[in-house]
């Protein structure tokens, strides 16, 4: 039997971005889609490097594109709820960065779900594998957990 990850919460993670549900989130279910969270995933992660750098990242000579992505749900938001996306870094290596993602009710302390996203910067022309640039590398230090 596997052991279970605890819920993440609030500390867990260095900064939050605003993220309001819309209404084609739900499903027939009455809840958010699970494939709508990794948007908010990109949408936090891409919103917070542009703010971050100040710059338009597309313009960048190198890319970030998602190499894998991943979720767990502890439980279901829906329309109109207003979340907040918590943002860490798990790793910063060479081409790489490793996010660590939780989406929160507004004003909630435990994660209702919690993600993982990886970028790998490759030249935006050839799209072979680079170093993380310089402004990203800056601007995902502070995001950075203990040991990445």
């Amino acid at each position: 039997m596997s052991e279970r990850l605890p819920v993440p919460v609030r500390g867990d993670f260095r900064v939050f971005r605003p993220m309001q549900t819309r209404w084609m989130d739900n499903d027939v279910y009455g809840h958010v889609n699970n494939v709508v969270y990794y948007s908010y995933f990109d949408t936090a992660v891409n919103g917070y490097l542009i703010d971050a750098t100040g710059t338009d990242i597309r313009q960048l000579p190198a890319i970030g594109v998602v190499a894998e992505t991943g979720c767990r749900y502890f439980e279901s938001v829906s329309f109109p709820d207003a979340l907040e996306v918590g943002l860490a870094v798990e790793r910063l290596g060479r081409s790489s960065v490793v996010y660590a993602l939780g989406i929160f009710v507004a004003g909630r302390d435990a994660a209702a779900a919690a993600g993982r996203f990886v970028h790998v910067y490759v030249d935006s022309a050839q799209r072979g594998t680079v170093p993380v640039p310089d402004a990203i590398r800056a601007a995902v230090g502070p995001l950075l957990r203990a040991g990445g």
